[in-house]
This record gives C-alpha cells, structure tokens and sequence, in this order.
C-alpha cells in the first residue's frame, strides 16, 4: 500500500480523492498496489468540501507522519510550496506536484534535494496531456528542434472566440469569466505569464536550460483587436497564444507571444479551452499532444499517472529528464537576437505621403515589406496592416520605436509575431 498526503485539498485535490476512490480497483491493478489518501491539509477547515478523507490546516501532519508515503502538493504559489516540498523531500517523502509557479522558479534546486527520490509533475503542464513523459521517455532517442504550445485554455478560449465571431477582447474576457474559464484578476493566463512558467519546464527537460520567467520574452493577447483577426483572415492564418522554444545553433529561444499562425498548420487547429503541443524531434519528425489542459478531474488524472509511476517502482531520477550535463551546453537565446516574420498594425493620419515615410523607416531597418492592406479609419485616419519578411528582433523594435515618433503616427504601433 502507498499512502498519499495531499497538501491543498481544493478542485484538483479534491478529484484526486475522489478519483481513486471510485477507480480504486483499474488504479490498483495498474499500480501493483493500492493507493490511499491518508490526510489532507486545507486553508480553512470550516469550509465544506466534498471528500471523505481526514483533514486537517496544519501541514506538518503530513510532513512528519512517517507512514505517508507521498507529498502531493496542489496548494499553488511560490514559496510556500516550495518550503513545503523541500520539507517532504528532506523528510525522504516522494512528491508529486501540479505547481507550474514552483517548478518555474525552483526546479533545479528541487531536483537537487530529491536526488533519487521520485519527483513527478505531469500535471504541471498541459493538464491531462501525458507531455512530461512524452519528452523525457518517449522521445529521449531525439534531438529535440522546436516545441510549439498551446498551454493556456483561457487565452486560447478568447481568441478562438474572437476569430469566429465579430466580438472585441474586452467582452470576450468577461464572458469566459462567467463561464468560469477565466480568473476575476485574468492578468496570469491573458498576459502570458502562466504559459511562460509552463515553457520553462518543457524546454528544462528538452535542452536542460535553466532559465526564469524574468530571463525570457513574454507577451499577451490584450491588445489583440478585429483589425488583427480581419488581416488574419484574409492571408490564412488564425490567431493563437503560443510557448516556443527552438534550438538555434548552440543556442535556446524561449518566448510566449500571440502569432499569427497557418490554418494549415496542426497548432491552428486547437480550438476553445484546448490544449495542444507539437515536439518536434530530429529522428521522430513532429509529433502532436492534445488535450484538456485544466480543470479538476483532467489535473487529477495527470496527478494519479504519477502516483501510479511511484507506486510501480518507477525513479524519476534526475527530475528534469538527465542523468549527466550535455556534452555542448545550450545558452538562452538573447531576446533582441530573435528572428521571425511581423505583423504591424498602424493608425495614421489619412493623408499623402505617410505610406512613403512608413516605408522610409522600415527600409532604412533593413526590413523588408511582404504586404500591405489599409482600412478606413474614424477623425480622418486610417489603420495600415503589413507583414514583414524575417528580420530580427532587435531591428523590429527600433522601427516600432522610430514609427511611433511620426507625426503622421497617431497611436503606438501593435506588433505580432507571425510563425509560419
């Protein structure tokens, strides 16, 4: 028998209870044991919760009952699961987590504590998608080139909803906060922040790159506009959040931005509150993981997977995928040095001459114009849409800069990448 200790018994705490309970038997034939839930650590204990299993509010219940087996920590934040984990871990506890925040910011020292402990965080990523175990078993034979991600339901949600119907951001936004897809303060998913924290991890365990959220280019989808989803249309893409990380050269590129992307590609394809991943591998090709990426029972089930792995015996030994560095160490990729195509949306004055003084910039940037559509405007503007070819980053934020300070330019220019 392996007995759990669960420490943040909320949604997904709660389906992980209940889930082994009612798929008690397929559990334990699959695990060889039996898996039981001993205690559960909770904020408040005078709120109602719908499990049938000891509770208490002091974590140290868990922590030093020396027949707990397992640390399943769901308690979200930073620190304070952290001071959690290390605890269980000192205490040679396993642990199981779904804290993508944690891993995000500590990972490295944890695997460093764990040693040959189990550490196991399938669910950190891509809720119910089997993506951790993909990239550290089922494709450790490759190179890994790029992983493309769709990692956040919530923004996915809006800009799916923004492609198909004539709606703006803004009401979008509080729809999917009725419908409880999306956070009263929607900062973390909308802003990009919390598919950042989920990046990191892949791209840990695809080329052992330690870097923080800090370190990387973020970006999100608020200023996303129907000028942007019209432009979209019209040269067969969609509109999607994405988790890139590439290998270039000796290099690592790791951001998270809207982009506008070909319906032909399979990434466009994810729809509504999906999740999906493409792994590109040097042997393999590119494979594709799809999904639902949160909620209760779907976290659970990724969370159980890992009880299960435990349970069989299984190390996960290092944590992050290797058992000694790469030979040639892979750096994070500088974000000024990133080359990609652009999408450029601009408001100008609606008079002669500001299309000659738009190009002027881009040409003396050494960017080149792929197309070009211009849009009625209201107060005699006009909004100018263009793509560019590929350039560096570095060259697009100077003539962003230098296109803003037109007179001729009334708004600060809206740019987004376009990965093709």
């Amino acid at each position: 028998m392996i007995k759990v200790g669960i420490v943040g018994v909320g949604t997904v705490g709660e389906s992980v209870a209940k889930i082994l309970e009612r798929n008690r038997d397929i559990i334990t034939a699959r695990a060889g044991k039996e898996i039981v839930v001993k205690k559960g650590v909770v904020r408040d204990l005078s709120k109602s919760r719908d499990v049938a299993i000891p509770l208490t509010d002091d974590p140290d219940e868990v922590l030093e009952d020396p027949e707990i087996d397992v640390v399943v920590e769901l308690m979200g934040g930073v620190e304070k699961p952290y001071e959690v984990v290390k605890k269980a871990l000192e205490r040679g506890k396993a642990v199981v987590t779904a804290n993508k925040a944690l891993l995000a910011y500590h990972r490295y020292e944890l695997q460093a504590i764990a040693g040959e402990l189990p550490f196991e965080f399938e669910a950190s990523v891509a809720g119910g998608i089997p993506i951790i175990k993909a990239l550290k078993e089922g494709l450790s034979a490759n190179h890994i080139e790029s992983i493309t991600g769709i990692i956040n339901g919530t923004a996915n949600y809006i800009l799916t909803k923004m492609m198909n119907e004539p709606v703006d951001f803004g009401a979008v936004l509080e729809e999917a906060q009725e419908l409880g897809y999306a956070e009263a303060d929607p900062t973390f998913d909308i802003g990009g922040f919390d598919a950042a924290h989920k990046l990191l991890i892949l791209a840990s365990i695809a080329y052992g790159i330690d870097a923080k959220p800090e370190d990387i280019l973020i970006e999100g989808i608020e200023s996303i506009t129907q000028e942007d989803i019209a432009f979209a249309r019209e040269f067969g893409y969609t509109i999607k959040l994405l988790g890139i990380a590439k290998k270039v050269g000796d290099f690592v590129e790791l951001r998270v931005h809207p982009a506008l992307v070909p319906t032909s590609r399979m990434i466009a394809k994810i729809d509504g509150v999906m999740n999906g991943v493409s792994v590109v591998g040097d042997m393999v090709g590119e494979t594709m993981y799809y999904g639902p990426g949160a909620g209760g029972d779907a976290t659970a089930s990724a969370v159980i997977s890992d009880l299960v792995a435990i349970a069989r015996g299984g190390k996960s030994a290092p944590m992050l995928g290797f058992k000694r560095p790469l030979e040639s160490g892979l750096s994070l990729l500088g974000r000024e040095e990133i080359v990609s195509q652009y999408y450029i949306r601009l408001e100008v004055a609606d008079r002669p001459g500001v299309l000659a003084a738009v190009s002027q910039v881009m040409g003396q940037e050494r960017i080149s114009i792929e197309t070009m559509l211009q849009r009625p405007g209201s107060g005699g503007s006009a909004i100018l849409l263009l793509s560019t070819h590929r350039c560096e980053e570095r060259a697009m934020q100077r003539a962003l800069e230098r296109l803003f300070g037109l007179e001729s330019v009334r708004e600060r220019p809206v740019m987004i990448r376009i990965e093709s």
